[in-house]
């Protein structure tokens, strides 16, 4: 039995099993793979309108990867000798070459198109009657595929725009405290009277500044992949607490800061200190916000119990608290989702997100308490990680 007699019943499986692809890489290895020993020729090149740059992409057949439509070649407009559309084969005077255009049309207009080489040796036209039909119903389920691919790639483009805008939105927010830091020192660097001693006091917390806003990059990266690793170094937790409150007040001129701690001196603990400071850092920064620019934020630590797996564990207690205006009730619930702002003029609504995101990374919790007055939250963090079942058991 000839190629020719065949065509048509195997075009029409083709058609079935394009309705069966799971994605566009299966779409494009059967149409560049399979569609040309159907038709017996020696290449379909699919390609892939896009409306916004009015021009064609063509798609990769490579199996061991997944079509890239970031890097696929544009191309012109093709030309050919035949166009068929509907199941009519047209001759185009214009066309170079003897190949076959086959528009993709789908329910939002063109989305693609199949180019066909030649046959060899193939009478004119090139195809029969009994194949126009199948070949047709091929390209009308190839677009509907195509254009299911289009919507996706577009909501796609949409999430990591979104994405973008909040990893942009963080590092401004959380940037600015380091950068009040670094250009009050760099702008008292040039004073005539400075000594020796204060000049490299001042650029060495400049230069800490900057490794700060470095490691906040590589946290706000983390935070929008999810990720939720820990530095934890093991240190002396009441002078860590010291030094964060002290950091407080320089970061942000005009906050008062009135600490209360009562953690033992000899108390150690483990913990990513820059991941803690950012969160008690951006509940205190939007407290200075609250309060119109100044006034006092007060940070009360000490020793508590944190529910664990294995039993309650040792826990530090952080509350914190300004003397503004409060939370507004209809965003309490919400307070700590992206994006959620109290109406501040230039907010991001995401510094408490990162904040319960650092927390929680830890394994410890964080809750908005009524206010009293002012906006009061409530940390608890575990001294320790928690231990592998493993080692639980072990007793270790």
């Amino acid at each position: 039995m000839s190629l020719a007699s065949e065509a048509p019943r195997a075009l029409r499986r083709l058609a079935d099993e394009v309705l069966e692809v799971p994605d566009l890489v299966a779409l494009t290895q059967l149409l560049t793979r399979e569609l040309p020993r159907t038709l017996g020729v020696d290449s379909v090149t699919l390609l892939l309108w896009d409306r916004k740059l009015d021009s064609f992409e063509t798609l990769s057949r490579d199996e061991t990867r997944k079509a890239s439509l970031e890097s696929a070649p544009r191309v012109a407009a093709p030309e050919a000798r035949y166009l068929l559309a509907d199941g009519v084969l047209i001759e185009t005077p214009s066309g170079d070459g003897e190949g076959v255009l086959l528009p993709l049309q789908a329910r939002s207009g063109l989305v693609g198109m199949l180019v066909i080489s030649p046959r060899q040796g193939s009478p004119h036209p090139p195809y029969s009657t009994d194949e126009l039909e199948p070949l047709s119903a091929l390209a009308r389920r190839a677009a509907l595929g195509l254009e299911n691919h289009l919507y996706q790639r577009e909501l796609i483009a949409s999430e990591r725009l979104t994405a973008l805008g909040t990893m942009a939105g963080m590092l401004v927010h959380d940037f600015r405290g380091p950068m009040t830091v670094i250009r009050g020192y760099a702008e008292t660097l040039t004073d005539p009277g400075l000594k020796r001693e204060e000049l490299v006091e001042r650029a060495t917390l400049i230069t800490e500044m900057v490794d700060r806003l470095e490691r906040m990059t590589t946290e706000t990266l983390d935070f929008a992949r999810g990720a939720g690793k820990l530095a934890r170094r093991n240190m002396g937790l009441n002078r860590l607490l010291q030094t964060l409150c002290a950091d407080l007040a320089a970061e942000l001129p005009g906050l008062s800061v009135l600490r209360e701690i009562e953690v033992p001196h000899d108390t150690l603990a483990a913990l990513d200190v820059d991941k803690l400071r950012r969160a008690i850092g951006n509940i205190a920064a939007n407290a200075k916000d609250a309060m119109g620019g100044s006034g006092r934020f007060h940070l009360a630590a000490r020793l508590a119990e944190l529910p664990g797996a294995s039993g309650p564990r040792p826990a530090l207690e952080l509350l914190l608290r300004d003397e503004g205006p409060g939370v507004p009730p209809e965003i309490r619930e919400r307070l700590f989702e992206p994006f959620v702002t109290r109406g501040k003029k230039g907010g991001t609504g995401l510094g408490l997100a990162v904040a319960r995101r650092f927390v929680e990374d830890h394994g410890g919790t964080v809750e908005l308490l009524p206010d009293g007055p002012g906006a009061r939250f409530r940390l608890l963090l575990p001294l320790q990680p928690e231990p592998a079942p493993d080692q639980a058991k072990a007793g270790v």
